[in-house]
This record gives structure tokens, C-alpha cells and sequence, in this order.
């Protein structure tokens, strides 16, 4: 029998994410030092295949009988992951010591839900996309309730599970009738066909069960509900990993499954589901985000936000929309994760400093944190010479390209509106003195994890042209 070593090779960053939990279950279970092994196994571990998928981009390749895709985009969307999931992991090192979650399983959860967002970013038939959600839920709900202790926990992980199933619910019955129309669930398949099986109910039907399906995954308004409350009561660096991994493997799904809609007529189909979806998270998640005061709930209600200016991307329907949702999901995932990692920084040992108010004076007390958390919020309201800037400007093109003006006129005033809770924690550090001084304790792991992310988010605004010219060549 012929063995095709080249289409190892192709998939070696998936093969070494499903390597390294084995080698993890076996350090957790036989050293004593596992507390202290894991966490840089995971970081080497998520490196080695972001590095490998960024080097062999061009070996873009379907293999295993047509049920998996490498290189191009699919690789860029795997860094995304594991550089991501990098971060995540050094931010967790000393965090979830105090937050009291420090189980063995903690990393080998993260890597587990990595593994299943890259089977979503390189799927070619339906199934595999919901192998890799399946993989990557189930790690979220253990996750989002690693502290049993603690009743906020408990309470986001099983809000998490029920709505989580039943998003899934639409997903799967939305596979059963594309499988019911186009006898088959292969992605190049139904791509190759699309136009022709539009003629069907059924399929169309599918097609939007499939999308209101993933509407949850994404967190867009009408299916937020769960966001606020799971973020709020998950550990800070484990709501980081669902804000950004989670959603932007959701995307690649949409993504992969759907990409006859960003080749011509076909996706006009259901430009009005996604504009209304679009219009309705951006102006919701900017709004509400005004009346927080726990700045987790304001990056809550910021995401969906996001959701409604990524889904701009793809009610245009354009290939220089899938450049733009790729680029802002890079950008999007480490200025949330720069975020959110300041936060775990100044929480208390009993989820205290959570409140905006306890940001006052910051830039008195700690310069470089304070400093490093107003670039991240100047690069989430979308100001430049950001990455986020930029995200946005790619998206709105694609939309006025689209004839869909109007979207991108409203996804502008959206951005005007955020730019108001964004600037208010930097008000706040620089401009009111502080109400109470609690010790802060700076670590060098998460500190690196920060830095490293705001740099990237810094890198991608002054040379966005680097990663859109790559993406751009694969689609």
C-alpha cells in the first residue's frame, strides 16, 4: 500500500496538538513536577505548530480522502489558534493559582479545544466541522466551571452546556437537510453545486439553520444571551480563550462550509439574515456596553459587538471580505487577549477588581500596564494606526464593494459609539485618582504573554499589508 508521507507532513500541526495531550495525560499522571512541566509543554507545544503552519502555507493540499484541507488560509487560521492559545497558557500560569482552579486537566482541556478548532478551520465535509465544535464545546463548558467552589462558575458552565446544545441542535438538523438535499455533506461538493441546490428548500433551509446554528457560536445578537453572564463567571484567561479562539474558529467554520457565498450571486441569498444579524450584535453590544461597570461584562457585550462587524464581512459576500474577516479575527483575537490578560493581572484573589472604577489612578500606580491597556483600547475601538483600525477599514471596504454601502455607513456609527466605553477606562487611569489601593502583583509570564500580544496587535497596524497579502493569495 502507498503511503503519501507528504500528506503527514501537510497536517503535522494537528498531529502534534493530538501528540502533545497524549505526552500531557502521561506527564500529568506520572511526574510529581507536572504543575511545573505542563504549562511550558503547552506553550513549546502551541509555538511548534503555530511556527510550522506559517512556514508551509504554501503547501495547500486536500488530504485523507478529501475530508481535510492544509496550507493557505486553513494554516494562517491554526496560528491564530496556538499563538492564541500561547498566550492564554502563560497568562494561566500564576492565575490559576489564585483563582483557585489549578487542576492538572486545566491544560490539557486548552490544548484539547485547540485540537478542535483547528479540525474546524481545515474541514472539507460537514461532519468534520462538527467533530471539531463538538471537541472544542465540550472543553469550553469543563473549562468555563474549572473552579467547582465557586457558584459564578457553576452557573457559566452549565448556562454555557444548555445553550450550547441547543445552538448545536440547529447545527446538526441543518446538516441533516443539506445531507437530505445534496446527498452528500463534502464541502466541494455542495460548493461546486451551490447555485444549482439553492433551487431546493430543503438545502436553503439547512443552509439557515446552519448559520442561526453558529449565530450562537459567534455570540451575534439574538443568540448572545449566554455571553455576558459565562464571561463574567469563568475564570478571566479561560473567558479570554472563548472570546477569540472560540469565536474565530467559529468564523473559519462559516467560513470553510459556506464558501460559495463569496463567489459571486449566490450569496445574496442571505445577505438580509446576515446584515440584520450584523446590524442588530453592532449596535446592541455597543450600547449595552455603556451601562457596565464590571469591565469582563464590557468586553462581554464588546464581542458581540465584533460578531456584528465580522458578520459585515460576510454579508458582503466578496473575496476581499474573507481577507478582512481573517485579518480582523487576527487582530480581534490578541487585542482581547492583551485585554483580559491586564485583567487577570488586577483581579483579586476573590474575582475582586473586577469593577471599571477600580482602574482609577492606574497611571499613577503601574505606568506600563496602564500604558499597555490603552493601546489595546484605542486598537479595540478601531482608532489607528491599530491592527483593529484596520480590521475594520478591510471589512467596510468589502461591504461598499458589496453595494452594501449602508452596512458600512452603520458599522462606522457603531464604531463612533464604542469609542465612548473604550475611552472611558483610559479616562480613567490617567485622569481620576484612585478610591482604593490594592496590591497588584506583575508577573513575568503573563507580562510577556501581554506584551507580546500588544506588539502584534501594534505590527499588524503598521503592516497590515503583510497578512492580507497572504490571505489574499489563497482565496
Amino acid at each position: 500500500m502507498f503511503i503519501n508521507f507528504q500528506e503527514f507532513f501537510n497536517v503535522i500541526p494537528i498531529i502534534i496538538i493530538a501528540a502533545g495531550i497524549v505526552f500531557s495525560l502521561l506527564i500529568e499522571m506520572y511526574s510529581k513536577k507536572s504543575e511545573v512541566f505542563l504549562p511550558w509543554f503547552s506553550v513549546l507545544m502551541f509555538l511548534a505548530a503555530g511556527l510550522h503552519s506559517l512556514f508551509y502555507t504554501n503547501d495547500v493540499s486536500i488530504i485523507l480522502q478529501g475530508m481535510l484541507a492544509t496550507g493557505g488560509n486553513v494554516n494562517v487560521f491554526h496560528a491564530i489558534f496556538t499563538f492564541g492559545a500561547a498566550v492564554v497558557t502563560l497568562l494561566s500560569i500564576d492565575y490559576i493559582k489564585k483563582y483557585g482552579a489549578y487542576f492538572g486537566e486545566y491544560y490539557i482541556i486548552i490544548q484539547t479545544s485547540v485540537l478542535g478548532m483547528m479540525l474546524m478551520a481545515a474541514a472539507k465535509d460537514l461532519f468534520v466541522i462538527f467533530l471539531g465544535l463538538e471537541i472544542m464545546s465540550v472543553s469550553f463548558y469543563i473549562l468555563a466551571g474549572m473552579n467547582r467552589k465557586k457558584a459564578g462558575a457553576n452557573e457559566a458552565s452549565l448556562k454555557y452546556f444548555l445553550l450550547g446544545a441547543f445552538a448545536t441542535g440547529f447545527i446538526v438538523y441543518g446538516i441533516a437537510l443539506i445531507y437530505g438535499s445534496a446527498h452528500t455533506t463534502s464541502i466541494d461538493f455542495i460548493t461546486s453545486n451551490f447555485n444549482e441546490l439553492t433551487k431546493n428548500l430543503l438545502f436553503i433551509a439547512g443552509i439557515l439553520l446552519f448559520l442561526i446554528g453558529f449565530s450562537f457560536k459567534i455570540a451575534a445578537f439574538p443568540f448572545h444571551m449566554w455571553v455576558p453572564d459565562v464571561y463574567e463567571g469563568s475564570p478571566t484567561t479561560v473567558a479570554a480563550l472563548f472570546s477569540t479562539g472560540g469565536k474565530a474558529a467559529a468564523f473559519s467554520a462559516i467560513i470553510a462550509a459556506l464558501f460559495a457565498l463569496f463567489n459571486g450571486p449566490a450569496g445574496n441569498l442571505f445577505t438580509p439574515y446576515l446584515a440584520v444579524i450584523s446590524v442588530l450584535s453592532m449596535f446592541y453590544g455597543s450600547i449595552v456596553a455603556i451601562a457596565q461597570t464590571n469591565i469582563k461584562r464590557m468586553l462581554a457585550y464588546s464581542s458581540i459587538s465584533h460578531a456584528g462587524y465580522l458578520a459585515i464581512g460576510l454579508a458582503a459576500g466578496n473575496h476581499e471580505a474573507v481577507a478582512g474577516v481573517i485579518f480582523y479575527l487576527a487582530a480581534y483575537t490578541f487585542m482581547n487577549l492583551g485585554a483580559f490578560g491586564i485583567i487577570s493581572l488586577l483581579e483579586g484573589k476573590d474575582e475582586t477588581n473586577l469593577d471599571i472604577s477600580s482602574y482609577a489612578g492606574l497611571g499613577n500606580r503601574k505606568p506600563l500596564l496602564a500604558g499597555l491597556l490603552a493601546v489595546l483600547m484605542f486598537a479595540l475601538a478601531g482608532l489607528p494606526p491599530f491592527g483593529g483600525f484596520f480590521g475594520k477599514y478591510y471589512i467596510f471596504i468589502a461591504a461598499i464593494k458589496s453595494h452594501l454601502t449602508w452596512l458600512a455607513i452603520l458599522g462606522v456609527l457603531s464604531s463612533a459609539i464604542s469609542v465612548y466605553f473604550y475611552l472611558r477606562i483610559v479616562v480613567l487611569m490617567y485622569f481620576k485618582p484612585s478610591e482604593n489601593d490594592f496590591a497588584i502583583e506583575t508577573n513575568n509570564n503573563a507580562m510577556i504573554a501581554i506584551v507580546f500580544s500588544v506588539l502584534l496587535v501594534i505590527l499588524l497596524g503598521i503592516f497590515p499589508g503583510t497578512l492580507i497579502d497572504l490571505v489574499t493569495k489563497f482565496i
